[in-house]
């Protein structure tokens, strides 16, 4: 167990470090010693897309608790309610603890991926309205896609959160959209996921190349972790990117 110092308001409060609740392909979750907030650590790994192959590349874990830190802050200026409270370390950030809808919802913004390859759509085709899908954090290896009657007879939300899901998740796009134009990327598409705390939905897990695919404005050049897990210094290279990107200054 460890002590890390965090501040609230003008004061410095010690929280307390404790057990490992879980460890995915890029982050670990971990309790303290308050109910209510959780330490989520980013690692320097990523995961091929069949969930298998692991890379370890230095230096992600930071670059991806700074964008996510960035972008959390970025969308509660815009009224968006987030699990995020502040970034602890380099690659720790504290954030409420949530009771996690067990749903993904992709929003895409151009044709890309199955979106391409099941509808037949040529890669990078503005879409003329985004598309919301949703997907079942099942426990089969293929996280199914799921419509609203899937939904509501699974009871995976009731019809109310999935409106508020479905707001938010617009909301969340129409905000990082014009945030990544003035960086010169388009967004191609964004993964986001909810949870319940204290009454409230608020956004969760993290914001980064893990969970969104951009392009540059200038040369469509995929900025696309996808397309670069077997050469460990150009995802590396790709990730500093985004994130100097990001943090930049944008009139």
């Amino acid at each position: 167990m460890a002590n890390i110092v965090t501040a609230r308001g003008d004061a410095q409060v010690k929280l307390e470090k404790r057990e490992m609740l879980y460890e995915g392909s890029a982050k670990r979750l971990y309790q303290t010693d308050r109910s209510d907030v959780i330490i989520q650590e980013f690692k320097d790994e990523v995961t091929g897309s069949d969930g298998r192959k692991k890379t370890r590349i230095k230096n992600i874990g930071a670059f991806n608790a700074e964008i996510s830190s960035y972008l959390f802050e970025y969308l509660e200026g815009f009224h968006i309610p987030t699990h995020f409270v502040r970034q602890l370390s380099e690659c720790e950030i504290l954030v409420k603890r949530l009771e996690i809808f067990p749903l993904e919802l992709i929003v895409r913004n151009l044709a890309g991926g199955n979106l391409s390859t099941v509808y037949g759509l040529k890669e990078g085709t503005e879409l003329p309205h985004p598309i919301i899908e949703h997907y079942w954090k099942s426990d089969s290896p293929n996280r199914p896609l799921v419509n609203e009657y899937h939904i509501f007879a699974l009871g995976l939300a009731t019809p109310e959160e999935l409106r508020l899901l479905n707001r938010l998740s617009s909301k969340v796009n129409v905000v990082l959209k014009s945030f990544f134009s003035r960086r010169g990327m388009k967004l191609v598409d964004v993964t986001l996921e909810f949870g319940r705390h204290n009454g409230q939905i608020l956004l969760g897990d993290e914001l980064s190349p893990d969970t969104f695919h951009l392009w540059d404005c200038k040369t469509n050049r995929k900025l696309d972790i996808d397309s670069l897990r077997q050469d460990s210094d150009e995802a590396r290279l790709v990730y500093e990117d985004i994130r100097n990107r990001v943090c930049a200054r944008v009139a």
